[in-house]
């Protein structure tokens, strides 16, 4: 059966071990561009190395990959009833008081190098109740595209994402021109920082999977991927950056306890200290 864009596939010389999409190929050179499924991480391969997934293994890589969102959901709406019942406790002082309150969660502009995982992303947010604005921008776009979106939309938290790879043959670990994306994300960084220069005023999620950590966080990011140059899952910027939004500002987010719902865990992201956002007001009055 010919392989075609589209397809989903896996690479024999890495053993078959992750799905990849084909997003175009190369027919003069015989080569295929890929990207994760359901990993953020950008790659290329010869058409003689590729083998197409067939529609019982996609079902059951869905399956595992649904149980692991799921078990990450779970875990955030846990987190999130703590939260929100240790708000209820200080708005109503102690439960002394018969006050009705409402909350306001830290808006997200989440900038996205694919259109593909924007849209699992945007669900995720909804389902999360994070108010978000998604923008679609190629990676290599983001550092004249940006500084402009986050001066018209004015967010709260921004996220930078999309795919990356760090590629051993072009430099070791130490070396941004070793990495196909890191650059981009490190250039919008700094340019937004430009803008708004303070942490606390603006968080920073950036980078995707094996991107240049020790850069990114230089640069100005709060978060970012990738520590120990793993790849990173689709979703773990939503789940970091809503842990954020659902805090109160009046509070610190300690950096493991945003890390460990996500998929990737501390090996794939790290960060610095940061305040939350939420902030709470009253009364409460229903329409």
């Amino acid at each position: 059966m010919a392989i075609s864009v589209g397809d989903i596939v896996t690479r024999k010389s890495y053993k078959c071990d992750v799905f990849f999409r084909i997003i175009r190929i190369d027919e003069a050179n015989n080569i295929a561009e890929l990207t994760g499924e359901d990993l953020r991480l950008y790659a290329d391969a010869p058409l003689s190395d590729l083998v197409q997934v067939t529609e019982r293994e996609q079902e059951n890589y869905t399956k595992r990959q649904m149980k692991l969102e799921d078990d990450s959901n779970r875990l955030f709406r846990q987190d999130y009833q703590m939260l929100r019942a240790k708000r209820e406790y200080t708005s109503t002082n102690g439960y002394r008081e018969q006050t009705s309150f409402f909350e306001i969660p830290g808006r997200v502009l989440h900038i996205d190098g694919d259109p593909y995982y924007l849209k699992k992303c945007l669900r995720v947010y909804e389902k999360l109740g994070v108010p978000v604005l998604g923008k679609y921008v190629k990676e290599d776009e983001m550092p004249d595209t940006v500084p402009e979106l986050v001066r018209h939309v004015r967010p709260d938290i921004l996220v930078l994402t999309g795919h990356d790879a760090y590629m051993k043959n072009k430099g070791p670990e130490d070396e941004l021109k070793a990495y196909r994306h890191s650059g981009h994300f490190i250039r919008t960084v700094k340019e937004v920082r430009y803008l708004i220069p303070h942490l606390d005023q603006l968080v920073i999620f950036a980078g995707a999977c094996q991107s240049h950590f020790e850069l990114l966080i230089r640069a100005g990011a709060n978060f970012a991927s990738s520590p120990t140059r793993i790849n990173i899952h689709a979703l773990d910027p939503v789940y970091l950056v809503s842990k954020i939004s659902f805090t109160s500002f009046m509070d610190s987010v300690n950096v493991w306890d945003v890390l460990r719902n996500t998929l990737s865990g501390a090996e794939g992201m790290g960060g610095v200290e940061t305040k939350g956002i939420l902030r709470t007001g009253m009364p409460y009055n229903k329409p």
